[in-house]
């Protein structure tokens, strides 16, 4: 017996995994397409690291920026991207209007450099840009306080069994103002993410707004606890 939620769950799952598509013609490089916001974005994977594969989560964060770009007008908003992997993420959030930074670890950004200007060139209002970020180290410098005015931040998938997660919330609060706005997407894999969500509220408000339990994944929003009652 399905319940109403169940079949909402498999129906949006469906019509995000719909978003994917594989080249009908096998190429030398190995790439996947994707379709959002009315084009075709094409992403080349590596497949020695992590953080080089397009996980579902990104694919859930973009589907669900295309269809609330009316509550989240990301038009000329300023957008950081940590964890940005092969860089899906920051390209729909380019094509739907935003100023992007794209972050990540040094070694992964040849090829979100790659992914990002071939998918978004001559597409965009505002080219995103391509930054180096190792969660929590040298922020003052990379990121000073007085210059980050990020609307959004964007993290899909950044919380997986790796021994970073206090880098982590140091880096969300280092970028994050009074009025910036979170989005992130998490995978519950195991318990640890459930510990890092703890943390996590003890600085930020936290609301689910979208749940994927066939992929046990789970879409929040957060923001800044407000200085009151801090």
């Amino acid at each position: 017996s399905e319940t109403r939620e169940d079949y909402d769950d498999k129906q949006v799952v469906s019509e995000i995994m719909a978003r994917c598509f594989i080249p009908t013609r096998i190429t030398t490089s190995s790439w996947e397409g994707f379709r959002f916001v009315g084009h075709e974005i094409r992403i080349t994977e590596a497949m020695d690291c992590y953080g080089a594969v397009v996980w579902p989560s990104a694919l859930v964060l973009c589907y669900f920026l295309e269809t609330n770009a009316k509550q989240y007008n990301m038009v000329d908003k300023n957008v950081i991207e940590i964890g940005a992997g092969t860089g899906l993420v920051s390209i729909v959030a380019s094509l739907l209007g935003a100023h992007v930074t794209a972050t990540d670890l040094p070694e992964l950004l040849g090829n979100l450099q790659y992914n990002i200007s071939r998918n978004t060139k001559t597409k965009c209002k505002h080219l995103p840009q391509v930054k180096e970020l190792s969660w929590g180290v040298a922020l003052d410098k990379n990121f000073p306080k007085s210059s980050n005015n990020f609307d959004y931040i964007l993290a899909a998938d950044v919380v997986y069994a790796h021994p970073f997660l206090e880098e982590l919330l140091v880096t969300f609060d280092h970028l994050c103002k009074e009025t910036t706005t979170i989005l992130w997407v998490m995978r519950f894999r195991l318990e640890k993410e459930n510990k890092f969500v703890d943390r996590f509220k003890e600085l930020f408000d936290l609301e689910e707004i979208s749940s994927f339990p066939s992929l046990n994944i789970k879409l929040y929003k957060a923001v800044r606890k407000s200085r009151r009652s801090a």
